[in-house]
């Protein structure tokens, strides 16, 4: 499984309140919540985000509150991966769960610029700069979270077993 994208970058202590406004959760609509993602922080992003690009920042992102509004709301804004030195823990398992792939590599943020091309193989966890050229070996995802993730969520997953 691969993501190939163009990154959006981002710092430190990215906040669930900065991924999708409180005020816009009065929906559960993923593409409502989509059309809103990011705006407080980065008013561009939903005008310039194309299917596969990348998001990539520092430490901490997706603290704050436990919604699983924003994972969903960068996966239906066509996200194919996020990039993190590290995450918020319950923002890592809600992505996880609604099949959003996350993987943490500050030697990758470190390296990687917004605008860059980027490729990331979550099998082997290496994540490839294709504009500079540079590769990072990131945190290779266990099997049972690659199956979550292929199935589209762990909901999806359960359902496929359960058939």
């Amino acid at each position: 499984m691969k993501a190939h994208g163009h990154v959006f970058k981002y710092g430190d202590n990215v906040d669930t309140d900065v991924i999708i406004p409180a005020r816009y959760l009065n929906t559960s609509d993923a593409k409502e919540l989509a059309a809103h993602c990011m705006e407080d922080i980065d008013a561009e992003f939903i005008k310039k985000v194309t299917q596969g690009d990348i998001m990539v920042a520092d430490k901490n992102f997706g603290c704050g509150s436990s919604r699983e509004h924003a994972p969903l709301a960068i996966k239906t804004a066509g996200v194919s991966c996020v990039i993190a030195s590290t995450f918020a823990r319950i923002f890592f398992r809600n992505s996880i769960n609604i099949g959003l792939p996350i993987l943490e590599c500050p030697e990758a943020v470190a390296g990687i610029k917004a605008g860059d091309e980027v490729e990331v193989d979550f099998d082997s966890g290496v994540i490839t700069n294709v504009s500079t050229g540079a590769t990072f070996k990131g945190q290779p995802f266990p099997s049972f979270m690659q199956d979550i993730i292929s199935a589209d969520g762990l909901i999806n997953q359960l359902k496929a077993k359960l058939k």
